[in-house]
């Protein structure tokens, strides 16, 4: 019979997914606790990223999602500026039935038992509030409250950054940054996606939006009745004068089924890990396109985790997140002299900080 641990230990060890530091499995039976923390990097730093808590089918899944997340967070540290490298952990089981104060003090022991290679923050499935309870056990611990020290939620800043690539994607193909009058597709409009909406229309954009969570559709529209709703991602992404396009869900949305039928001619949104797969973005190239790559333009949340460290401070972190708008256009710079697309621009330019770090 085979061992299952075989998938898993193939997944940690292949050519393509390889290349992390440590990878560590957790476990506490009491809890039910069951974790994957994944180290990819620390050449510029303690590696930083944040807590996915997610009903995952398999170990194998839940560690393939760790080492991508992870190595998307050494790449995102790497072209924010920040003295971090990419990590992230992810907790197996649907949040709603499994998570518990004695679960979360758990992970926050194991978080602690790497002394500092990892810190940890909030993600799908884990919030400030859980936060809070992990710090209780791990001083490694971003993203609090701020009566227990932390900065809050990192949404707000998450949001603030990917309206700036969307406007640095506006000013690369139209030749103005402003996205009035242009029509804006949201799928996803949960903690990110609201305040992306409320950006877009304060800019003049119209926007569109769908969500699997009609309360989160509806919170929105109650506000804003001039958003239009679309049934879902096939009918938003085939919508008649699209032109940009915001993955704000789950990643993998620009793949061989959706890019054909895309519609918008600017894809820039807040999902992690938004292509399917390599090649993906040449497909998105041949169609003319653009890309906005993912780690690049929702890094305005770890620019906040990074800053609590040293005693949060909003204004410089707008600041720094402002910030997003030039690095976006100067990707696309360095796409169109290398001629590339801007994914393949994106990772040459973080690859040579992570590089010149080591050297040093």
């Amino acid at each position: 019979m085979t061992d299952p641990t075989d998938g898993v230990l193939h997944t940690l060890f292949n050519s393509e997914q390889g290349g992390h530091e440590q990878v560590v499995l957790c476990q506490d039976r009491a809890s039910g606790l069951k974790a994957v923390i994944a180290i990819h990097s620390t050449a510029l730093g303690p590696s930083l990223g944040g807590t996915r808590f997610y009903p995952y089918a398999s170990v194998e899944e839940a560690v393939t999602d760790a080492l991508n997340l992870s190595r998307g967070m050494s790449y995102k540290n790497a072209l924010a500026g920040l003295d971090h490298g990419g990590g992230k952990a992810v907790i197996i089981g649907d949040p709603g039935q499994l998570k518990s104060e004695d679960l979360l003090l758990a992970y926050g022991r194991f978080v602690s038992s790497l002394g500092g290679r990892y810190v940890t923050a909030c993600d799908v499935g884990t919030y400030v509030a859980d936060m809070d309870v992990v710090a209780r056990e791990c001083r490694w611990t971003t993203g609090r409250s701020p009566e227990n020290g932390g900065a809050g939620d990192s949404s707000v800043l998450t949001a603030f950054g990917v309206f700036q690539g969307m406007r640095a994607s506006a000013q690369h193909q139209w030749g103005d940054p402003s996205l009035r009058g242009r029509t804006v597709g949201i799928a996803g409009v949960g903690k990110v996606g609201n305040h992306l909406v409320e950006h877009l229309l304060q800019d003049g954009a119209e926007v569109v939006i769908t969500d699997v969570r009609d309360e989160s559709v509806a919170l929105i529209t109650d506000r804003h009745p001039q958003v239009r709703v679309a049934a879902d991602t096939a009918a938003l992404i085939r919508t008649e004068g699209l032109d940009v396009y915001a993955p704000c869900a789950l990643g993998g949305a620009l793949s061989d089924e959706t890019v054909p039928v895309l519609t918008a001619t600017v894809v820039c949104g807040a999902a992690n890990n938004q292509l399917a797969h390599q090649g993906v973005e040449k497909d998105l190239a041949d169609r003319g396109i653009l890309y906005a790559p993912d780690y690049v333009v929702n890094a305005g949340g770890v620019i906040q985790v990074a800053d609590e460290l040293n005693g949060f401070d909003f204004e410089r972190c707008r600041a720094k997140a402002a910030k997003i708008f030039d690095t976006t256009l100067s990707i696309f710079a360095r796409a169109k002299e290398d001629g590339i697309p801007p994914a393949a621009a994106a990772d040459r330019i973080a690859e040579h900080r992570m590089a010149e770090s080591r050297r040093r």
